[in-house]
């Protein structure tokens, strides 16, 4: 299967969060494209469960991250959170499968819980940019700041757009006294 990677030093993915969080690193594994076979594995990965595939894609990235060094950056995985609700009604978190091949094939751990979504939001797939972080604001919780404090840490998500939610989690990660935020997503949009 030929799938459209994106260059690990893809300028575009660290603009995304130029002047609104520090962010040290930021990789995305394929290109997202509206219609694409990109979008259907994505799909397929939210919606159909399939958390086998999801584990499979993380792991592929994580290999990818691994010839490049990128293991040596971090301390610690974490995925952006489900609210319990949503997690209920797909039978699994796709952040959390995907973080946790990231994390088989890096050799580094991955921990769930220490970030939790507190609130429900709407699906952010519809929405402006500005309404994708309206519907973020106040939305994630870290709950044990000392497993945080002075770590490295690569927050996970399946895809990319704006940003918005990434931006979220990882501003309540770096309250917390993170010390360096990584982003990563099996995809991107460009």
């Amino acid at each position: 299967m030929n799938l459209p990677k994106i260059d690990f030093h893809e300028p575009r993915l660290r603009q995304k969060f130029l002047g609104k969080i520090p962010v040290k690193n930021t990789n995305s594994f394929l290109q997202f494209t509206k219609n694409g076979l990109v979008q259907n594995i994505l799909h397929d990965l939210k919606y159909k469960n399939k958390p086998d595939l999801a584990e499979y894609m993380g792991k592929w990235f994580g290999n990818e991250l691994l010839t490049k060094g990128f293991h040596k950056e971090i301390d610690l995985i974490l995925a952006v959170p489900l609210h319990p609700i949503k997690k209920k009604r797909r039978g699994y978190n796709q952040a959390d499968e995907i973080a946790l091949g990231i994390s088989a094939s890096l050799k580094v751990s991955f921990e769930k819980g220490l970030i939790i979504r507190n609130q429900f939001t709407e699906t952010q797939t519809n929405k402006s940019r500005y309404g994708r972080f309206a519907n973020m604001k106040d939305v994630f919780e870290v709950l044990d700041s000392s497993k945080i404090q002075g770590k490295r840490i690569a927050l996970v998500d399946d895809v990319l757009t704006t940003g918005a939610t990434l931006e979220v989690a990882g501003q309540e990660l770096l309250k917390s006294g993170c010390l360096e935020l990584s982003i990563l997503t099996i995809a991107a949009a460009l």
